[in-house]
């Protein structure tokens, strides 16, 4: 996706959308504006409204000497991880342009390499730099029009909604029917339905509500492990037995289930050797 044009510019901004959701393709997008043809209210596209974003990605195309859009598909992220996909789509956009900039300014702290200029990376450059708020405006926008279209395929998952983040409607969703073939199966709240005997026939065949109940427990219990073993100071333990026992009064009702049996000792391992690292580290 791209525009014509007759005259250069020496930067471009590059900026991507879609890392965190659990489906979908991620995009990214460059643009090289016009300083003769001034676009007001460029800011990071998440602090936008749909509606917003949309007028200004109209705007974008319009005035900006050119800009492109590109994507990395769901077989990649899995294949490369979502990091090396997200550098793959922003050297996809700027190899889009039809004009070479000298430089690209890339939002965050990682270069993706390869873009054949100068590469710049600037930590919240989409709120800083117009440049590369306009390409994440064109990045969002392009990526929730391609949700949107997705959900006439896979209408049971609500993409029209949260686009593939991990909401509450999300995970229900998941829980209720499993995930589909967009969904990224590297992320752990995808990768969990294809561990053996898991999430296959004996899930299936809970009630719905329990089945639904019993997949949050695991994605809440994964978070609380995994946020307590990738943080660099210790946590207190104590403050990890606390959550620990909450998400045990809170999915009671599923851990005095025997279907979901396996489910529970899953968790139950999981927190377990969670704590043992915490301890460790105390040590």
């Amino acid at each position: 996706m791209r525009c014509s044009v007759t005259s250069a510019s020496l930067v471009c901004g590059v900026d991507e959308a879609g890392r965190g959701p659990l489906a979908g393709p991620v995009y990214a997008a460059a643009v090289i504006l016009d300083p003769t043809r001034r676009i007001n209210g460029l800011a990071d596209s998440k602090l936008l409204t749909p509606e917003r974003r949309e007028v200004l990605a109209h705007r974008i195309k319009q005035r900006a000497t050119a800009w492109a859009i590109a994507s990395a598909t769901v077989e990649e992220i899995d294949r490369l991880n979502i990091f090396h996909a997200s550098m793959l789509a922003m050297r996809r956009a700027v190899a889009g342009l039809p004009i070479k900039p000298d430089e690209a300014w890339i939002d965050g702290n990682a270069r993706p390499g390869g873009l054949g200029c100068t590469e710049l990376a600037f930590v919240d450059g989409d709120a800083k730099l117009k440049p590369i708020s306009a390409a994440s405006i064109l990045a969002k926008t392009a990526r929730d029009a391609e949700m949107v279209g997705l959900h006439d395929r896979y209408p049971q998952y609500g993409f029209d909604k949260h686009k593939g983040y991990a909401t509450a409607e999300h995970l229900e969703a998941l829980g209720r029917s499993g995930p589909c073939e967009i969904h990224r199966k590297s992320f752990y709240a995808i990768g969990v339905f294809s561990q053996k005997d898991l999430f296959a026939e004996p899930w299936a065949l809970m009630q719905e509500e329990l089945r639904m109940r019993s997949y949050r427990m695991y994605c809440d219990a994964f978070k609380l492990a995994a946020g307590n073993a990738l943080i660099g100071k210790p946590a207190k333990l104590a403050k990890f037995d606390l959550q620990r026992k909450r998400l045990q009064r809170v999915y009671a009702d599923v851990r005095a289930t025997p279907d979901a049996a396996t489910h529970v000792d899953l968790v139950d391992q999981m927190l377990r050797k969670a704590r043992k690292e915490l301890r460790s580290k105390r040590a």
